[in-house]
């Protein structure tokens, strides 16, 4: 059990700094076709995409990603109680 706890504690991590890679290209925008840019947005729009429908942008601001990696590190807490 811990092994899998730890490996899932590791994707959670990699996931997370996927999650603030695309948080500084949507400030930064570069070029579309760059193949970082893609892989992010790949990785992370099927996780934001129905957080968005329910947390609509207030203000300009999209706190999706926020909301993603609040429940990422709460999911690693819990694991890390398990494991």
């Amino acid at each position: 059990m811990g092994i899998v706890a730890a490996l899932l504690i590791n994707l959670l991590y990699a996931f997370i700094i996927v999650m603030f890679v695309r948080i500084i290209f949507s400030w930064i925008s570069p070029y579309p076709t760059n193949a970082v840019t893609r892989l992010a947005y790949r990785l992370t729009e099927p996780v934001l995409a129905p957080i968005r429908r329910w947390l609509p942008p207030m203000s300009g601001f999209d706190f999706s990603p926020m909301v993603v990696m609040l429940g990422a590190y709460l999911l690693i807490s819990i694991l890390r109680n398990i494991a």
